[in-house]
C-alpha cells in the first residue's frame, strides 16, 4: 500500500527516492511473484469483493462518524447541569417562567457551543487524516491493481513492496527478503523479518506496520475493526479514568448540592417559625436556593474555553474537547517521547572518526560515496550523510559539497542492504593519473562489517587489524555508544576489473573508521523544558530507545539523567514501589507501551495531572489512560483518535501556548466561582438573618432572581478579561477548600454590609416596604457586581488592568439597576420605588468601603494558594 499524496509521505521512516528506481523494483517484484503466483489462487473477482465490503464494511480500523445524540447526551450527565436544570423547575414552581426559561437556554447553549466545537477539532482531526490518501495492490479479477486501502476485503491476495504500508492483518504466503517496521504497533526499533518459507506457525504482516525491503504476497484475514488495530482502537471506547476537569467538576456540583439543600431547608425553617404563610415562606427559600446556583457557569466555562481554543487553533494546536483545554492548564507532570518532541525526528552526522576514534575526513568521504550511489529506498541516515556532506539528499543530480574528489566516481555494481548481512555496499570507478581504479565501499553495522576487514587504515597507510586493533575500535565504538551514538562502520577494498560484483567481495575490507549519528535536541527544547518547569510542569521521557541515547538526550535538553529506570526494572517493581520511584526519576528507557501506561498510573495516584504526548499505535492506550493525550499531526489514526489535543507542529513550544491557555481559561472561571458564590452566600445569609427580624420579606421572589440575572449578565464578558500572571505561573486545579474559605470569610463581611444597609434603610431613612425592598436590591446588586474588580487578581486591583468589556457590562448592570426604581411602569411591576438621593451618598461610601475590605481580605486568603 502507498501513500499518493499528503506531506505525511515526507515523514514516513523510508521513502522512495526515484520514479525510474520505484518502477524497476515493483517491476522485479511483480515478475518474481507472478512467477509464484499459483501458491496464492488467482484473488477475488470484483463482484466476490462488493460483496464482502457490504457485508464487512470498509477497511476503515476507526470509527469516522460519531453518534451526535450520544455527544449531546453526555454533555447534560454531570452534576452541575442537573442542578440547574432542578433550579429550572424550582424558577417555574415560583412563577418565574422567564428565569426558567434563561437557565434552560444557558444550559442548552452551553452543550450546543460545545458540541460545536467539539465537532469542529473532529473534523479538524479527520482533515488531518484524509490529507494522505492511501492505495493498495490487490489481485482483482485474475489482475493486480491498485485500490483505495478503504475497499479492501478479506480474502483479497494483496502484493506488498518496499515503502509500502500493510493494508489490512495479511497471513504471507510467498516472500522474499521481507521486512516490516512494526514499531507504532510494538515499539520494536528494529524491523522483524517475514520469511513465509520458513517452518512453524503463519507469518503475518499487520495493519499499520510498513514495509522497509524485499517483496511479498500474502492473503488477507482480517479489515478494519477486526484487525490487531482495530482491536487496539475498540479498546479505546472504554471510559477512560476521570480527567481532572471531571474530577473538579463533579466535587464542586457535590459542594454546591448540599449547599443549596442545606439553605432551602434553614430558609424554609426561618421564615416558616416567624409565622408566615408557609408557602410564601417556601417559594421564598427556593428563589434563593436558586439565586446560589452559578447558572451561568456552563455558558462562562463554554465561552473562555471556546475563545482559547480558537486562539490555541491560531497557534497551530487543535483541541477536541473543550474540558481538555482546562485539563491541559492543571498538567504538572508532561511524559513524551524525545523524538520529534524534544529531539528534531531527523537524524544528524555527529562524528567521523578513524579507529582509533580520532577525527577523519576519510571515513566521511567513503560514507558520502556509498550513500550517494546507493539506489533503492532511502533512509534516515544516508539523508544525514548526505547533509552533512553538503550533498542534495532530495536531489542526487545536484553537487553541494566541498569533496571535489566526488566528482570523478562513477558507479559500477551495487550489493543492496538486507537484514542478515546489515549494510551495503557500492562499487564504484574512479579516474586516477595511474589508470582506472576499482573500489568497493561498504556502510553497515559495526559487528558485520568488522568481521569482514583484515586491515584498517590510519592517516592513509593500511595496518593489520589484528587483536590489539579490534580491540582499539571496540573501545572506539563504545565511547560513542555511551553518548548515545548511532554507529555505523566505513570500509572498502580495492577491486579489479569484471563485469560483474556480488557478495563475495564484501571480504578482506580495509576498515576506515567509523560515523556517528544522532537524533539533536531540537534548538528551542532546552529552553522549553526549562520554561517548562518555572511554569510548574516536570518533563519525563519515556521511551523505547536505550538508555545511553535516552541519557544523552535529557542531558542535552537539562533533564536529571543520575538515575535512569529500564523496563526490565519496572517489571520488577510492585505498583507502590513504581509510584515511589516515579516521583524521583526523569528519564526511563526500553519501556514497552504497557510499562509507559503503568508510569502514567503511578504518577496519578500521586495526585499528579499528567500529560502524555505520543505518536504511534503503541502510544494510544498510555494517551488514553492520561489527564490530556497530547498527538502530532503526524501521528497515526488510532493516536489521534486516543489524544484530546494535536499538534500541528512538532516540539513543546506549540504545547507551552496551550498550557498557559489552559491556565488562563481556568483563571477567568475561578473569578466567576469565587465571586459567585461568596457574593450570593453572603446574600443568603443576610436574607435568612433580614427574614427572622423583619415583618415583611426583605426582598421579593422576583426580585432575588432578577437580580440575579443582571449580576450574572454582567459576568459574561469574564472571558474576555487579561489574566492576572500569578495564575498562569504554575498548574492551577480545582480547589473545593478555596471556594469554602471565600464562603466562609466573604460571605459574611458581605452580610455586614447588607445588615449596615438595612439599618439605614429602617432607622435613618425610615423606608417602607417596597422602599427597603428597592434599597437592598441596588446595594446588593452594586457590591456583588462591582467586586469582580477585586477579586480578579490575586494582588492589587491595580495590576492588572481589566479587559473592556468587563468594565463596560459591570457598569451598565449597575447602571440599570440604579434607575429601574425611576422607570414607572417596571418600576410597579417588580415592586420598587425611587430612592432618596442621600441614599445613593451612603450607596458610594459604602461600597468603596466594602471593596477595599475585600481586597485586603482576598490577599490573606489567595496568599497560600498562590505564593507559588
Amino acid at each position: 500500500m502507498r501513500r499518493v499524496r499528503g506531506r505525511a509521505e515526507q515523514s514516513f521512516p523510508f521513502r522512495a527516492i526515484g520514479l525510474i528506481d520505484r518502477a524497476l523494483l515493483r517491476a522485479v517484484a511483480s515478475l518474481s511473484l507472478d512467477l509464484k503466483v499459483g501458491r496464492v489462487e488467482s484473488g477475488l473477482t470484483t463482484e466476490e469483493a462488493l460483496r464482502r465490503l457490504a457485508r464487512d464494511g470498509l477497511n476503515e480500523p476507526l470509527p469516522r462518524h460519531r453518534p451526535r445524540f450520544r455527544m449531546l447526551v453526555r454533555r447534560f450527565a454531570n452534576p452541575l447541569v442537573g442542578i440547574l436544570v432542578i433550579a429550572s423547575i424550582a424558577s417555574m414552581f415560583v412563577g418565574d417562567p422567564t428565569d426558567a426559561a434563561v437557565i434552560l437556554a444557558i444550559v442548552t447553549v452551553s452543550a450546543v457551543l460545545d458540541g460545536v466545537q467539539t465537532r469542529r477539532a473532529h473534523r479538524a482531526a479527520d482533515a488531518l487524516r484524509e490529507s494522505i490518501s492511501t492505495t493498495a495492490t490487490v489481485l482483482r479479477d485474475g489482475a493486480f491493481v491498485e485500490i483505495p486501502r478503504a475497499q479492501v476485503v478479506e480474502g483479497d491476495v494483496v502484493r506488498l513492496s518496499a515503502g509500502d504500508l500493510v493494508p489490512a492483518d495479511v497471513e504471507l504466503t510467498s516472500s522474499k527478503d521481507l521486512h516490516a517496521m512494526e514499531s507504532a504497533l510494538t515499539g520494536e526499533s528494529l524491523p522483524s523479518e517475514k520469511d513465509a518459507h520458513g517452518d512453524g506457525d503463519a507469518v503475518r504482516a499487520w495493519l499499520g506496520s510498513s514495509i522497509v525491503s524485499g517483496t511479498g504476497t500474502g492473503r488477507v484475514f482480517a479489515t478494519g475493526p477486526r484487525t490487531r488495530f482495530g482491536g487496539i482502537a475498540a479498546s479505546l471506547h472504554k471510559p477512560p479514568p476521570p480527567t481532572e476537569f471531571e474530577r473538579g467538576l463533579a466535587s464542586f456540583g457535590a459542594f454546591i448540592l448540599k449547599t443549596v439543600l442545606f439553605l432551602v431547608l434553614f430558609v424554609f425553617v426561618v421564615t416558616a417559625w416567624g409565622k408566615r404563610d408557609p408557602l410564601q415562606a417556601l417559594l421564598f427559600s427556593v428563589a434563593l436556593a436558586v439565586g446560589l446556583t452559578p447558572e451561568f457557569l456552563p455558558v462562562i466555562t463554554t465561552i473562555t474555553l471556546t475563545r482559547s481554543a480558537v486562539r490555541m487553533a491560531h497557534q497551530r494546536c487543535i483541541v477536541k474537547s473543550l474540558a481538555a483545554i482546562q485539563d491541559l492548564g492543571s498538567v504538572d507532570v508532561l511524559c513524551s517521547d524525545k523524538t520529534g518532541t524534544l529531539t528534531t525526528g531527523e537524524m544528524s552526522l555527529e562524528a567521523h572518526v578513524d579507529p582509533t576514534g580520532k577525527t577523519q575526513e576519510r571515513p566521511l568521504l567513503l560514507a558520502c560515496v556509498n550513500s550517494f550511489f546507493e539506489s533503492g529506498v532511502e533512509n534516515p541516515v544516508d539523508a544525514a550523510v548526505l547533509r552533512h556532506g553538503r550533498l542534495d539528499p532530495l536531489d542526487r543530480a545536484v553537487l553541494q559539497h566541498e569533496h571535489p574528489d566526488i566528482h570523478g566516481f562513477e558507479k559500477i555494481d551495487e550489493m543492496p542492504f538486507d537484514f542478515e548481512r546489515r549494510r551495503v555496499s557500492v562499487v564504484v570507478k574512479r579516474e586516477r593519473a595511474e589508470g582506472e581504479e576499482y573500489i568497493l565501499v561498504t556502510k553497515g553495522a559495526p559487528e558485520q562489517v568488522l568481521a569482514s576487514c583484515t586491515e584498517y587504515e590510519l592517516d592513509g597507510v593500511r595496518c593489520v587489524l589484528d587483536t590489539e586493533a579490534v580491540a582499539q575500535a571496540r573501545r572506539t565504538l563504545d565511547a560513542l555508544g555511551a553518548k548515545g551514538y548511532r554507529t555505523l562502520a566505513v570500509a572498502w577494498r580495492p577491486l579489479p576489473r569484471r563485469v560483474s560484483y556480488g557478495l563475495d567481495d564484501e571480504r578482506n575490507l580495509v576498515l576506515s573508521g567509523f560515523i556517528a549519528f544522532f537524533d539533536p535536541p531540537r534548538a528551542d527544547a532546552r529552553e522549553t523544558v526549562e520554561t517548562l518547569v518555572r511554569r510548574g510542569v516536570r518533563t519525563k521521557i519515556l521511551t523505547g530507545d536505550a538508555k545511553a541515547v535516552a541519557q544523552h538526550v535529557a542531558e542535552r535538553v537539562g533533564l536529571s539523567s543520575e538515575r535512569i529506570l529500564v523496563g526490565d526494572e519496572i517489571d520488577k517493581m510492585t505498583d507502590p514501589a513504581l509510584a515511589h520511584h516515579v516521583e524521583q526519576v526523569d528519564v526511563f528507557a526500553r519501556l514497552s507501551p504497557a510499562q509507559k501506561t503503568r508510569i502514567l498510573a503511578a504518577l496519578r495516584s500521586r495526585g499528579h495531572v499528567t500529560g502524555f504526548l505520543g505518536d504511534g499505535i503503541n502510544d494510544a492506550p498510555s494517551l488514553h489512560a492520561a489527564d490530556v493525550g497530547i498527538a502530532v499531526a503526524g501521528a497515526v489514526d488510532v493516536a489521534k483518535e486516543a489524544a484530546q489535543v494535536i499538534l500541528l507542529e512538532p516540539g513543546l513550544g506549540v504545547l507551552l501556548e496551550g498550557i498557559v491557555e489552559g491556565r488562563k481559561a481556568f483563571g477567568n472561571v475561578l473569578k466567576y466561582l469565587l465571586m459567585g458564590t461568596s457574593s450570593n452566600f453572603g446574600n443568603m445569609f443576610s436574607m435568612a438573618g433580614a427574614a427572622v427580624a423583619l415583618p415583611f420579606l426583605p426582598m421579593l421572589p422576583t426580585q432575588i432572581l432578577l437580580n440575579n440575572f443582571l449580576y450574572d449578565l454582567a459576568q459574561v464578558t469574564i472571558p474576555t478579561d487579561n489574566v492576572d500572571d500569578v495564575l498562569v505561573r504554575s498548574p492551577r486545579r480545582w480547589d473545593i477548600g478555596l471556594v469554602r474559605r471565600f464562603m466562609a470569610v466573604l460571605g459574611p463581611i458581605s452580610s455586614l454590609y447588607d445588615f449596615l444597609t438595612f439599618a439605614v434603610l429602617l432607622h435613618v431613612l425610615h423606608a417602607s416596604e417596597r422602599a427597603f425592598h428597592t434599597g437592598w436590591f441596588v446595594e446588593s446588586l452594586a457590591t456583588q457586581t462591582l467586586v469582580i474588580f477585586v477579586i480578579r487578581t490575586v494582588g492589587s486591583p491595580w495590576t492588572v488592568a481589566p479587559s473592556r468589556p468587563l468594565v463596560f457590562s459591570a457598569l451598565v448592570v449597575v447602571a440599570i439597576g440604579m434607575l429601574l426604581p425611576y422607570a414607572p411602569p417596571l418600576a410597579r411591576m417588580l415592586g420598587f420605588e425611587p430612592l432618596p438621593i442621600g441614599y445613593f451618598g451612603f450607596l458610594v461610601v459604602a461600597t468603596g468601603t466594602y471593596l477595599y475590605v475585600v481586597d485586603r481580605v482576598k490577599r490573606r486568603l489567595l496568599r497560600h494558594t498562590f505564593s507559588s
